[in-house]
């Protein structure tokens, strides 16, 4: 009888935890792949599109193939089930370990699905990380199989991550940012998925890939090409309108990790550090029962 995959999961964390730097190919089959993903799309499925998550909880940012750092986080802070985790998207990408950085964390998703809470980021986009550097991880590593199978069980995966969490009713988060198309919380529940491809002008994309941006009022196109930028009045409105206390996002490098916008009603949180070989220093956030929230700093080594 074969067994089942949520008993292969704990194999699985193991052997990703423990694999050298770099393996090629990472211990980890395609078949297990496959396995992994068709599981963890099914826990996506089942979960809304706006994840209601009550505190305490830890919310990372960034973490971009970083997988040492991840490990440094849940050594940290703990691991899952024992903390609670709202990651805010771009595991992959520009790092050296990628797979690795998917791997568990969908391992974890499966076997603790109400402890993390994985949003998508821009980075989980097809057109994205086709060209940044997880297309070519895969290449590399499992290049006796179909690169583009492999690459495109991923991205189908990541197409049913929801888009939203809102922590205790009153913490709105995402990976990028809000526009002035945010119009209610039931709105972003019923937004669509799975989108391979996100439309542009969409609020998909924004909340993908929206920024903050000083001296402006109201959105403007964003000068990434995708997306908008918004003023503090669209914060102090979104606010308002969804009764927030504040909103958490990622997307941006900040350079002591954390970074605050409107009167510290949006927070920018950037998880690894060394990012690109640059000297900033991560961060990640803990959202106490009372909505407050701490900083972790993880700064460069």
């Amino acid at each position: 009888m074969a067994v089942p995959f949520s008993l292969q999961v704990d194999g699985l964390i193991y052997r990703v935890r423990n694999s050298t730097y770099g393996q090629f190919p990472l211990d980890v089959t395609e078949h297990d792949l496959r396995q992994l993903c068709d599981a963890t799309m099914d826990v996506f499925r089942q979960q809304q599109t706006l994840v209601r998550i009550q505190p305490p909880v830890n919310v990372c940012g960034d973490i971009h193939g970083q997988f040492t750092d991840l490990l440094r986080i849940f050594s940290t802070l703990g691991p899952p089930p024992e903390k609670k985790y709202l990651f805010l998207g771009d595991y992959v990408d520009r790092g050296p370990q990628s797979l690795e950085t998917v791997v568990l964390l969908f391992c974890y998703k499966v076997k603790y699905p109400e402890s993390v809470t994985l949003l998508r980021g821009n980075h989980e986009c097809s057109n994205i990380n086709r060209v940044y550097g997880f297309y070519s991880e895969i290449e590399q590593r499992y290049h006796q199989v179909d690169t583009r199978r492999l690459f495109d069980m991923f991205n189908q995966t990541f197409a049913w991550m929801p888009y939203v969490g809102l922590i205790g009713d009153r913490i709105l988060c995402m990976h990028g940012g809000i526009s002035d198309r945010i119009t209610s919380l039931q709105q972003l529940n019923e937004l669509r998925r799975p989108l391979l491809t996100l439309p542009s002008p969409s609020l998909e994309m924004d909340l993908l890939w929206a920024d903050p941006m000083l001296d402006i009022r109201g959105v403007e196109p964003s000068p990434r090409g995708a997306g908008v930028v918004f003023g503090e009045d669209v914060v102090f409105l979104i606010c308002e309108l969804l009764n927030l206390n504040y909103i958490i996002r990622a997307h941006e490098l900040v350079l002591e990790g954390i970074e605050y916008f409107a009167d510290e009603r949006l927070v920018t949180v950037f998880s690894v550090p060394r990012y690109h070989n640059q000297m900033n220093t991560g961060a990640a956030l803990t959202i106490a029962e009372d909505l407050s929230h701490d900083v972790t700093f993880f700064p460069p080594t």
